[in-house]
């Protein structure tokens, strides 16, 4: 049943969250911490939904680890983990922000608070836009900003934005309801009063999925879509994670051509508009008739 599937990736996703929060990463490498998240995944019985995204400070979103990716976190950084979890394709998103500098305290506690605030309010017939309005209110009685152009999102078995967003700010206009059988992501993100709120894309692209099988007649391209597909589905996925498999300058080559062909989208670093840093929390609620299962708790 999709339920228990939910609820052991969330088990496994909150584990692994918990200890990297309590773990000092001050001098270890992005490699290194996106490397043994998901190692840790591994052993205990989930796979990555998709490759844990660190992104410092005003980076808000959808930086993962190159292959021995030599970035160090200093004690000025602000981290946000985000890391998902899956049991047959029925996925666990959770994320985390760690600092080590008391001046970005605040920022966080807002992050979790805003959280907390959505997911008690989370359950069947819930009004997205009332998710979105409690998120706003929450960050911005506290002096802060919420990112407005990042939203949670439904999710299903081997789909992880599955066509349903919701806001972390107030909309206006139709709304739809939280749904019974049916997982949602809820993840603010918070800047300083001096951001901009919205976060604008980078230049590094280095997460990826398969979006379409279509064959391209190369042959090279068209194993390397089967093998992309039996190994991931469409689920999002990194270079570090075919280089066992393949040399990584041929998987590059082999990216850039399907992402020209369209068979692949790249997922480019969301970055705040006035480069303010940046915090992230967020849980996947799974809703029933009567109750709703926050799974990553």
């Amino acid at each position: 049943m999709s339920l228990d599937n939910y609820i052991r990736a969330g088990q496994i996703a909150a584990q692994v969250r918990e200890n990297a929060r309590k773990k000092n990463h001050v001098g270890r490498t992005l490699y290194e911490i996106c490397d043994s998240i998901e190692s840790e995944i591994n052993e205990r019985g989930g796979q990555p939904a998709f490759p844990v995204n660190i992104s410092l400070n005003e980076i808000a979103a959808h930086y993962t680890a190159e292959p021995d990716d030599q970035i160090v976190i200093k004690d000025t950084d602000i981290v946000k983990i985000d890391l998902g979890v899956h049991i047959d394709g029925y996925v666990a998103d959770t994320a985390v922000t760690i600092s080590y500098d008391s001046k970005y305290d605040q920022l966080i506690k807002i992050a979790e608070l805003s959280l907390h605030e959505a997911t008690k309010i989370a359950k069947c017939a819930t009004k997205s836009s009332e998710i979105g309005k409690t998120i706003e209110n929450t960050i911005t009685h506290n002096g802060l900003k919420p990112i407005q152009n990042l939203s949670g999102h439904s999710l299903e078995q081997y789909v992880i934005h599955a066509g349903k967003s919701i806001p972390n700010i107030k909309t206006y206009g139709p709304s739809f309801s939280l749904m019974p059988n049916q997982a949602y992501a809820i993840e603010p993100f918070v800047t300083t009063k001096d951001g901009l709120g919205i976060v604008y894309e980078g230049k590094i692209r280095n997460i990826f999925s398969l979006v379409s099988r279509k064959p391209t007649k190369n042959k090279d391209t068209d194993e390397f879509i089967i093998y992309l597909w039996n190994r991931f589905k469409t689920l999002p996925f990194a270079v570090r994670w075919l280089v066992n498999d393949f040399a990584e300058s041929k998987a590059r080559e082999m990216l850039e051509y399907l992402i020209k062909k369209k068979n692949i989208r790249s997922y480019p670093i969301l970055v705040e508009g006035n480069n303010k840093v940046v915090s992230q929390a967020e849980h996947t609620v799974f809703i029933l008739e009567n109750l709703s299962h926050v799974i990553t708790k």
